[in-house]
């Protein structure tokens, strides 16, 4: 049987595929950019959202502890997390840039600093690594879409 660190990284690694062949694509074609952006950001909202979904449960079991968020303040950072990724599929794509950048770095700024205490070690590592490539990904996008 895998471990479930070993899964969470390989699971964690092949959903940096689409990321990175969006890259690559717009880099390779010179037609239907705003096409694949358009895919990009469709499946960097859905990643999002899903990793906003975490804390739903974490909540949960947070029972009436306050540290180092409470409850709700949980609940409410994934609403706000799960509506950013919604919202951003309405924006102009320079909008998607700005809104999925810092709501990735934000979503990581959650785990890193409040939500430390819950996760084990090898967790906030492998979301680091996955988070810095995937804002790569989003600037990169942004600087193809703005040149």
């Amino acid at each position: 049987m895998i471990a479930v660190a070993r899964l969470a990284i390989l699971v964690g690694i092949l959903g940096l595929i689409p990321f990175l062949t969006a890259i690559v694509l717009l880099f390779t074609m010179s037609q239907n950019t705003l096409d694949l952006l358009h895919y990009f950001y469709i499946y960097s909202a859905g990643i999002l959202a899903f990793m906003a979904g975490i804390y739903w449960p974490l909540a949960m079991q947070l029972d009436n502890r306050c540290y180092p968020l409470s409850p709700l303040m949980t609940m409410l950072l994934s609403q706000l997390f799960f509506l950013s990724a919604g919202i951003g599929l309405l924006l102009s794509p320079a909008g998607q840039v700005a809104l999925y950048t810092l709501a990735y770095l934000g979503l990581y700024v959650v785990d890193a600093r409040w939500m430390r205490a819950y996760w084990p070690e090898w967790y906030l590592r492998l979301r680091l690594g996955l988070t810095s490539v995937v804002v790569v990904c989003q600037i990169v996008a942004g600087l193809v879409l703005f040149s």
